[in-house]
Parts: structure tokens; C-alpha cells; sequence
């Protein structure tokens, strides 16, 4: 992927953070939108080679802040376990970008709309002014549902997933009621097919859900599928987001920048020795009009 050369400064800036696959360091370099890379189109590309993805290690989860201003993810070097995973950030700030550890040992991160908050299935962190507090617990009616990833719309309606056995339960919700969570909906039986529904992430206007799936009528290990909500209120067919955005490997952990420009995911390919490597890769948010129903 080509970087936009707004700069001789940003071109060295892109050059210096492109060497570094784990640190803690500042680069002085002006502002620019999507840590200065080249937009994508209606295909997906790797974003931030050398930034953001690396050689070395495993990049995931991605998604950018309310500002735009910090992009979030998960990197966990290649052949460790998600003991190692670290939640990791590269944002500007006093007129530098600057990446540095948010987080070690945690997964499958969530950013509420307003961006005071990070979810991680059932705990989450506020956003405090010296940093982020501490892990908290979601309480009841969370308690003993094995939450993988959690994701909340603008008014503060909860959407998750759950780990089961048979990897047979619905995507539900949990609408927040007179200052306490319901118990737990299921969306519909279109977001049980197949034997995985995971990872959702939720339009702030919940408009549209998308979410991975392994469906027999997909692409390969899981596939990136989209709900849309009707004026009525009730969610549409499962649709599975196209040959463009799905491939034989696995796509998963999807986001949409808080621009509603692009959507990021992951994508899990297997290297030479068969460790799973993972990239996070954006496209155009022109996608998820295109596959809207007409009305």
C-alpha cells in the first residue's frame, strides 16, 4: 500500500514508525487522517504495513477512537498465546503520533461511540483524565454468559455474542432500562445459522449490525455477514458481505471508523509454519450502502 507523501516530515515519520514492530516511542509528524495511508476502495487492503501490521507479530481487532485521533489494536507476537496479547495504540498527541501499551493480557476490545469507554467481553475500562481506570466488572445480567465480544450502540444497548459448546447461540441484545440492563434477546434466528455468530459490532444508530459467521453457504472458515434494520424495528436477512470482503480464510472482528467512512476486520491466513497470522485490512464503507435492500 502507497502512504500519501503530504510531507518530507510525514515521509520520515513513515519510514521511522514502519521500523518498529513493538515500542513505546513518539514521532513528530503533522496531522493527518488514518495515520497517513492511502484510502482504500471497494477492496480490502492491509492497513498500515509496517505501522500498524508487521511482520513479527499478530495485529487484530482494530478501530479507531471517537476523534480519529488514536487507532487501537490488538498485537500478540507470532507463536504466543493470548497471554501475551497487548492492547496497543498509536495516537496524536502534544503535535506527535506516539504508540504506546494500553493494555496486556486482554482481547477482543469494543469502543463505545463516545469513546469513555473500551469493552472487553464482560469488563471494560473508562476513560479517566490521567488514562483509563482499571478493569471493571459489567455485573448482572452478564455474570454467566461467556461473553466473547461486546458492542454498544449510542444509547447504550448492549450486543454480544456467546461462547457455547456446540457454538449454537444467537447474537442478543440487552437494552438498558431505567439504569439496569434487561435480561439478554435474542435478535432472531437469522443470526443463529450456521455454528458460530460472533464478534458483532453494532451501527451507533443501530441501523446495521455486522458480525463473522460459519455458514455452509460461505466463503470459507467464517465470513463477514450484515443485517439491516427496517423502519419497523425488526432486523432483516443475514447477508453475507460479498467474494470482495470474504475469502477461503477466515474475516472476522469487524468495526466501522467512527467517520462511517471504512470498515475494518481481520483476516487469518496460514504461514509457513502453519502459526496463524493475522491482518487487519480496511475497505471503502461504500460496501455496506451497496449491499443495503432497496426499499
Amino acid at each position: 500500500m502507497k502512504h500519501i507523501c503530504i510531507s518530507t516530515t510525514l515521509l520520515l515519520f513513515t519510514l521511522t514508525i514502519g521500523s518498529k514492530s513493538f515500542s513505546k516511542d513518539t514521532f513528530s509528524a503533522p496531522q493527518v487522517p488514518y495515520l497517513g495511508q492511502n484510502p482504500p476502495g471497494l477492496i480490502p487492503e492491509i492497513f498500515a504495513p509496517g505501522i500498524v501490521n508487521t511482520n513479527n507479530n499478530r495485529e487484530m481487532e482494530g478501530m479507531f477512537a471517537e476523534d480519529m485521533n488514536a487507532f487501537y489494536f490488538i498485537r500478540r507476537p507470532l507463536g504466543e498465546n493470548s497471554k501475551s496479547n497487548v492492547m496497543t495504540v498509536i495516537e496524536y498527541k502534544n503535535n506527535q503520533w506516539q504508540e504506546s501499551v494500553v493494555k496486556q493480557g486482554v482481547s477482543e476490545p469494543s469502543i463505545a461511540p463516545d469513546g469513555l469507554t473500551v469493552y472487553f467481553a464482560k469488563e471494560y475500562m473508562e476513560r479517566t483524565n490521567t488514562g483509563w481506570s482499571g478493569l471493571k466488572k459489567l455485573g448482572q445480567p452478564f455474570e454467566k454468559i461467556d461473553i466473547m465480544r461486546l458492542s454498544v450502540s449510542s444509547n447504550g444497548t448492549y450486543y454480544f455474542d456467546t461462547f457455547t459448546p456446540k457454538l449454537d447461540t444467537p447474537l442478543r441484545y440487552s437494552r438498558l432500562i431505567d439504569g439496569k440492563y434487561e435480561q439478554p434477546k435474542s435478535l432472531g434466528p437469522q443470526f443463529a445459522i450456521g455454528s458460530y455468530n460472533a464478534h458483532p459490532f453494532i451501527a451507533p444508530d443501530e441501523s446495521y449490525i455486522i458480525w463473522d459467521s460459519r455458514r455452509e453457504s460461505g466463503f470459507g472458515t467464517s465470513d463477514l455477514y450484515i443485517s439491516y434494520r427496517a423502519a419497523d424495528g425488526s432486523w432483516g436477512p443475514s447477508i453475507n458481505m460479498g467474494e470482495k470482503i470474504n475469502t477461503a480464510n477466515a474475516e472476522n472482528y469487524p468495526s466501522v471508523s467512527p467517520d462511517g467512512k471504512f470498515l475494518f476486520f481481520d483476516r487469518r491466513e496460514k504461514s509457513p509454519n502453519n502459526d496463524p497470522s493475522v491482518d487487519i485490512y480496511w475497505v471503502d464503507a461504500q460496501v455496506i450502502e451497496n449491499l443495503r435492500p432497496k426499499q
